[in-house]
């Protein structure tokens, strides 16, 4: 008996390994192995880009959001060191299924936020990444400043592959909110705990035609609450289409699949982007 399970254990084994070889050569013919790609972080675009963003989200408990935002990419030049900057300012509804849904069109001020990031000679040179720093501004349902510093990069392929990947463009940042002078619990007493969050975007990219494109985690990423714990882990999916030079579109949408830190339970979402 011990004979037989033994050579039995060993069987498994073999069928294991070969099934996990057959597994990996079959993800690098989808896929692209990591050794086959090189860092492109260092090559910045020139253009300015003003984008249009809608979003509809569910927070959950039968509680809706609409979303307005304005978006802008800016180069940035100082000595040799180059870069961007983006503003993203916005207006949001808030409302619910007893609520008129004249509500759902009653705007107020949402975040507005600057990020800045671009390549550093000297700083961090071992990482080949692109440093920046964000900055969101207390305006309107927000309550709070909040800081943190980012890491991106972008790794193009040196081969193509069956699913036609077109870059890995990973991007972490910490976010640390704190409070203003004039803005207190006692001066705002619905604002929301101060912030302290680890952000994520594993950012892949595929090829579906020439002018089309799926994405994958570009706008949401993964969020950690180092303050009290939990994890908000979304599946976000985007297609872009290309209608001219100047012009492209986009829909999207995320669902989260684990949430033990709360930001939404899904969201749709579309933008017209005007690049010159």
């Amino acid at each position: 008996m011990h004979l037989k399970l033994t050579r039995a254990l060993r069987i498994a084994s073999i069928g294991m390994a070969f099934f996990l070889l057959t597994s990996v050569a079959c993800a690098e013919a989808l896929l692209v192995p990591l050794s086959k790609f090189d860092n492109d972080s260092q090559q910045l675009s020139d253009s300015r880009v003003l984008e249009f963003w809608g979003y509809h989200n569910y927070q959950g408990n039968d509680n809706y959001q609409n979303v307005l935002k304005l978006r802008y990419y800016n180069p940035l030049e100082a000595g040799d060191w180059r870069g961007r900057i983006r503003l993203d300012t916005s207006y949001v509804a808030n409302f619910n299924s007893i609520t008129s849904a004249n509500n759902s069109g009653q705007y107020s001020s949402g975040n507005t936020m600057l990020t800045v990031w671009g390549q550093d000679r000297v700083f961090l040179k071992s990482l080949g990444a692109l440093v920046g720093a964000r900055v969101t501004f207390p305006f309107g349902n927000n309550g709070q400043w909040a800081v943190g510093p980012q890491l991106g990069w972008s790794f193009l392929p040196e081969v193509d592959s069956k699913l036609h990947v077109t870059d890995f463009s990973p991007l972490i940042r910490y976010m640390y909110g704190f409070d203003s002078k004039n803005n207190s619990l006692s001066v705002n007493p619905n604002q929301p705990a101060l912030q302290r969050s680890l952000q994520m975007f594993p950012t892949i990219g595929f090829q579906i035609t020439l002018d089309t494109m799926l994405r994958f985690w570009d706008e949401n990423g993964v969020v950690y609450n180092s303050a009290g714990g939990g994890w908000f882990v979304p599946i976000d999916a985007m297609l872009t289409h290309r209608l001219s030079k100047h012009w492209v579109v986009a829909i999207g949408a995320s669902k989260q699949v684990v949430q033990t830190y709360k930001q939404y339970d899904w969201s749709s979402y579309g933008k017209v982007s005007f690049n010159f």
